[in-house]
């Protein structure tokens, strides 16, 4: 019989999606590099800043754009209240990255945890089920139809040009219109709206990867203009690229 809580602390290469779905309540973060998740027609990343907490036997699709190193719980059920919601991503306050930190030491095991330890992960539970109550916006959508998520990777592939809605459209085969209806009906988005989250995403990706200049992440996403780029990244994070980063560490 395993510990009630766990901590899963491991390094990981670079590798695509693949599915998960474990029976525990699983809070699910990276100590460095970055996630990306993808459930329930939606994606996120997930750097060091933020976390994803999903419910037991909720299934989702993990994959490592760069090298990992995941800091993440499990816990059994009956450990803990039942998770707010099937899945949510939010940012980790410092209270909880000390916790998760804390409760690194104690890994899966058949000896049961120290009192220490079930106050630890007592704690961890409940200051990440508060933080669950506020997701993150920094999410994009999947798509359903084939042609939505086939625009939706053209996009993404094309974040660092200035793409254009009309040649997406075009490449698909539809009319522009047609394919604007598609956005609304799927994502309840407009594709620049969609086009601006992917690439606050991308340039977290980067903000994540190391210590390249904000300004070359700026133009590196498709932004042409420094200042546009700070105030995109800002009213979707609610932080400065530099802060954003500093989180991290």
């Amino acid at each position: 019989m395993t510990r009630q809580a766990y901590s899963f602390v491991r390094t990981f290469a670079p590798e695509p999606a693949r599915e998960l779905c474990v029976d525990r309540h699983y809070l699910l973060c990276a100590s460095a590099g970055a996630l990306r998740l993808e459930a329930r027609g939606r994606a996120w990343l997930l750097p060091p800043a933020r976390a994803a907490l999903i419910s037991a036997g909720e299934p989702i699709q993990v994959s490592l754009p760069q090298p990992v190193t995941t800091a993440s719980v499990l816990f059994e059920p009956g450990f803990t209240e039942p998770a707010p919601a099937p899945l949510t991503v939010f940012d980790l306050s410092p209270l909880a990255r000390a916790l998760l930190a804390e409760c690194g030491s104690f890994g899966d095991s058949t000896e049961p945890l120290p009192r220490y330890g079930e106050k630890l992960f007592a704690a961890l539970a409940a200051v990440a089920w508060r933080l669950a109550e506020t997701p993150s916006p920094v999410v994009v959508p999947a798509g359903r139809s084939p042609e939505l998520r086939r625009a939706l990777r053209l996009t993404e592939d094309r974040l660092g040009e200035q793409v254009r809605f009309e040649d997406i459209a075009a490449e698909i085969g539809l009319a522009p219109r047609s394919l604007a209806r598609r956005f609304e009906d799927e994502t309840g988005l407009t594709w620049r709206a969609v086009l601006r989250r992917m690439r606050i995403m991308r340039a977290i990706e980067e903000l994540a990867a190391g210590d390249t200049p904000v300004t070359k992440i700026a133009f590196a996403v498709g932004y042409t203009s420094l200042s546009a780029f700070n105030a995109a990244f800002r009213e979707l994070t609610g932080k400065s690229p530099t802060q954003y980063r500093e989180s991290f560490r």
